[in-house]
């Protein structure tokens, strides 16, 4: 069982008691060093911004990697105006817009330079003054793409391009983004095809020109495009138009099966048996297929961002890393655009966001996104049941509880920004995702008892996310509307149940897998990694000792994490260093676990002799329990919810 955990119920307490004065952090009193001073930014109102806003992009300088961007902003009067780069972007939960990848921005009106000014204190906010009888400003800018991964995603390369509209824009800041209208065009290389939940209106040449939208839809609506390209119905004579649309580095990626296309239709087909109403008119996947473009996996309302391995056809049964990509963005459709958090309902994108319900925004996603991979042939029902052992295995070993809650971890793209951690299982990361996944087994499995299998957390679904059929508006809910759905399902102290379990910390606390043993299976562990792990571990390069010595390998034999108080983190070790010998051999993954295989006789040691830097060091372990890989072991005489829950849905 988990700890129940009073910080909630303190920290509540501490902050109705703290003035907001006491709380604040207030700038310097002296003004910036400007040639003048910079105004304030207008708050965002609730009312129409005048005029249509065009917005075009030239997406052919494909060598260097440059996205030219001219836009015209009309204004209704003269004086002081702002401009905001947007900062706080959905999906990534953070301030992360890329605001040093745009340049070049030159601002006229009526023929006459308009010059800016940055605001010191909100960068991404940009000050003008509009002149006497101007009705539009116009500007000429760069979206500059990285040319390597070290300046961050690549979004152009020779064969595809992706264009988040987010990257490439100015807009005028004292307005709510659904007030916002633009009208975007790009013109694409020559012979090149997209895909976009954008609808197009007319095309002259290489430029397509699409249908005016309002900014917030525009920003939802991003492009993927490519040489190699291929489109296919998902939902042939459906109530509403689901494509997948196939960028790719090379034709032959292209080739997938009749049997994939109907686990991609199957896929459609389970959402719908999971939620029954649907809050698009239609819905684009966007799949790079790619080694070249930056890795994504963004949600939209009416489309998804999906960076998969070009094997994702051709090497079906050898790659597994992007499985469930796909059912993961698809289910972020209802859970997270149309239902959103209200703390993350907020006017524009220069407004933060707050990402307390993540867990549920993030979490329940997850779970959903592995057991809608199962349910389609994704994923086998084995394969799923594997891949929830690994993370069982590596919540059970988080050592960071001991100082850190689970419900803490939805503010690290905030914090952390989605940067690498040294050490991971003492630091926490956006634990909400897959922590997140085992609380909501919890709570299916509960239901699932408590109505002897008549209810699931499917009838929660279809109750807060499948009303309001045709209904596209953000629909907002708080941590209270979560509660009053469960208890809607069956009674039970829910708001308990999910406290206790998100805000559990300290040396007593434990990870959340009451669902599997409800569920009728438990953690155990064995000598040989499941099929699964294995083809998993061979794709992404990985040699996993985390359950024995306390350290898992890449390539090259370079440590790539390392688990808080094991073996390894006593004897020194840290990631980045390298093993270069095993019992006296060159290093190998192979000659490693033999080695570990072999220490089962308590006269045998481990040695290894690592480099750090340009240091060696010999480091002997004395440690004789041998390989443990996680699994799941059914509990004999116990219900297989876990199995009924990975069944598909026959209605």
């Amino acid at each position: 069982m988990i700890r129940p955990c009073l910080r909630a119920a303190t920290l509540a307490l501490l902050l109705v008691s703290t003035a907001p004065a006491a709380l604040a952090q207030q700038a310097s009193t002296y003004p910036p060093a400007l040639p003048s001073a910079l105004p304030p930014i207008p708050d965002a109102q609730d009312v129409a911004y005048p005029g249509v806003i065009t917005l075009d992009v030239d997406a052919t300088n494909l060598a260097q990697h440059i996205f030219a961007v001219t836009e015209t902003i009309p204004v209704a009067q003269a004086g002081p105006m702002t401009l905001f780069f947007p900062e706080w972007l959905p999906g990534n939960h953070g301030p992360v817009g890329p605001i040093a990848q745009l340049a070049g921005i030159e601002i006229t009106a009526n023929g006459q330079r308009v010059e800016w000014v940055r605001d010191t204190l909100h960068p991404f906010a940009y000050h003008v003054v509009v002149p006497a009888g101007a009705s539009a400003l116009n500007i000429a800018m760069q979206h500059l793409s990285p040319t390597t991964g070290a300046q961050g995603r690549i979004t152009m390369t020779p064969e595809m391009l992706n264009i988040q509209w987010e990257k490439m824009l100015l807009y005028p800041a004292g307005h709510w983004s659904r007030n916002i209208t633009v009208q975007p065009t790009v013109k694409f290389p020559t012979g090149w095809q997209y895909g976009t939940a954008l609808e197009p209106e007319s095309k002259a040449g290489d430029v397509q020109a699409f249908k005016p939208v309002n900014l917030e839809v525009l920003i939802d609506s991003p492009v993927f495009a490519g040489v190699h390209y291929r489109q296919i119905d998902l939902n042939p004579g459906g109530r509403s138009p689901i494509r997948a649309n196939f960028v790719a580095d090379d034709a032959k990626n292209l080739e997938a099966t009749d049997d994939q296309i109907q686990i991609l239709r199957n896929l459609v087909d389970q959402m719908d048996r999971l939620y029954g109403a649907r809050h698009f008119d239609h819905y684009d996947f966007l799949i790079a297929m790619t080694d070249k473009l930056g890795g994504i996996g963004l949600e939209h309302h009416r489309s998804s961002e999906n960076s998969v391995d070009p094997a994702f056809f051709t090497g079906w049964d050898t790659h597994l890393a992007d499985r469930d990509l796909l059912s993961h963005e698809m289910n972020h459709s209802w859970d997270g655009k149309w239902r959103r958090p209200a703390d993350q309902y907020v006017p524009n994108f220069n407004s933060p966001l707050q990402n307390s319900l993540l867990w549920v925004y993030e979490g329940q996603t997850q779970y959903y996104g592995q057991v809608v991979a199962a349910r389609s042939g994704l994923l086998t029902k084995q394969q799923a049941m594997d891949s929830l052992a690994m993370t069982a295995a590596t919540f059970d070993t988080r050592v960071g509880r001991e100082w850190r809650a689970m419900q803490d971890t939805t503010n690290d793209p905030i914090i952390s920004q989605r940067q690498p951690k040294g050490w991971l299982s003492w630091q926490r990361d956006e634990d909400y995702y897959s922590e997140g996944q085992l609380i909501w087994l919890d709570v299916d499995t509960t239901i699932r008892e408590k109505t002897n299998g008549r209810k699931s957390l499917d009838d929660f679904a279809r109750a807060f996310y499948g009303v309001q059929d045709g209904d596209y508006a953000p629909a907002p809910y708080t941590f209270e509307d979560v509660v009053a759905a469960l208890n809607g399902v069956v009674a039970n102290d829910w708001a308990t149940f999910l406290r206790t379990r998100l805000d559990a910390d300290g040396p007593d606390a434990r990870a959340p897998l009451d669902g599997l043993a409800r569920g009728g299976w438990r953690l155990a562990y064995s000598d040989t990694p499941t099929e699964y792990m294995k083809t998993l571990y061979a794709e992404l390069k990985r040699n996993d000792f985390t359950y024995s010595l306390g350290f898992q390998t890449g390539e090259a034999n370079k440590i790539r994490s390392v688990q808080w108080n094991s073996l390894a983190f006593k004897s020194g070790l840290a990631a980045g260093m390298e093993i270069v010998a095993v019992n006296g051999q060159a290093a190998t993954a192979d000659r490693l676990a033999e080695a570990v295989t072999a220490a089962k006789d308590p006269a045998t040691p481990i040695t290894l002799i690592v480099k750090d830097d340009d240091q060696y060091r010999t480091i002997v372990f004395d440690y004789h329990d041998g390989l443990r890989y996680p699994r799941l072991e059914r509990i004999a005489g116990t219900p297989d919810r876990l199995g009924d829950i990975l069944t598909p849905r026959r209605r």
